[in-house]
């Protein structure tokens, strides 16, 4: 059966998969971008969209509406990385990557929730990431981002039960896209005393990327989920070992577990 699907930040990496997968399968999608001029060869429509900006927001609102009067699925998948040490991290800009990866989501289930009640139905796919069931050395900030996402949408998802709606959670791992482009990087200075074993944890995450399944795997498994006649409040897709992860992290000693990622970032 076909359906509308609202898919943010879906100029690029892991959104433009999605969508154009979704859009392939037959159902109708629309996608968000900050400067859609710049991406008019897509084949579905993109939406103007800064998920940080309220004003941005409410004319997107106000835009779909006069395009639908009802949609399917909301997937929040417009986000951004962040990396460095915790103690030197900019707290600015870690605030600013909250409100892309945590407030801006939220932001668009509040103001997308109505339209979802009124038809009492839908589906909302919030995009976190296997980081954020973990604290990753490094990437603190992203892992506290995607993990905050992580705990809201099993409330928000108990929340709206009544009205038809239904909420879960993909968590993707590494997958090859341009992510590591637009990442913030938090500037590596040679007096820090971090200096060394930060550089050799950004050429380990950026290798990861490179080398990463492609993230045609993630279109398949949400077009899956939108498929699924119920949904469980998480979903994870990725490599073997960091899937295990998961399930290693509830079941060794904490210790233990992260004397694993300490040996793997070389710490």
């Amino acid at each position: 059966m076909k359906q509308t699907v609202l898919v943010t930040g879906a100029s690029s990496g892991l959104g433009k998969s999605i969508a154009s997968f979704l859009h392939d399968q037959g159902h109708h999608i629309y996608g968000t971008s900050r400067s859609p001029e710049k991406y008019s060869t897509l084949p579905f429509p993109l939406l103007r969209l800064d998920v940080t900006s309220k004003k941005s927001i409410s004319d997107f609102v106000a835009e779909l509406n006069s395009k639908v009067s009802q949609f399917d699925v909301l997937i929040n998948n417009a986000g951004v990385g962040i990396t460095g040490p915790v103690e030197e991290t900019d707290l600015d800009a870690l605030r600013s990557h909250f409100e892309t990866n945590f407030f801006g989501p939220l932001a668009m289930v509040q103001q997308l929730i109505p339209m979802m009640r009124k038809a009492n139905k839908g589906k909302i796919i919030n995009i976190t990431s296997i980081a954020g069931s973990m604290g990753l050395p490094f990437r603190g900030g992203y892992s506290a981002s995607k993990g905050a996402l992580e705990l809201i949408s099993e409330a928000l998802r108990m929340e709206v039960s009544q009205f038809g709606i239904e909420v879960c959670t993909l968590a993707p791992g590494d997958y090859a896209t341009d992510i590591a482009s637009r990442r913030y990087h938090e500037p590596n200075r040679e007096q820090s005393p971090y200096y060394t074993i930060y550089q050799e944890s950004l050429d380990t995450m950026d290798t990861h990327v490179d080398q990463g399944n492609d993230p045609i795997e993630i279109a398949k498994a949400i077009y899956n989920l939108i498929h699924k006649k119920s949904l469980k409040p998480h979903y994870a897709v990725g490599p073997f070992m960091q899937i295990l992860s998961l399930t290693l992290k509830k079941i060794l000693p904490q210790k233990l577990f992260e004397r694993l990622l300490k040996n793997h970032y070389k710490l």
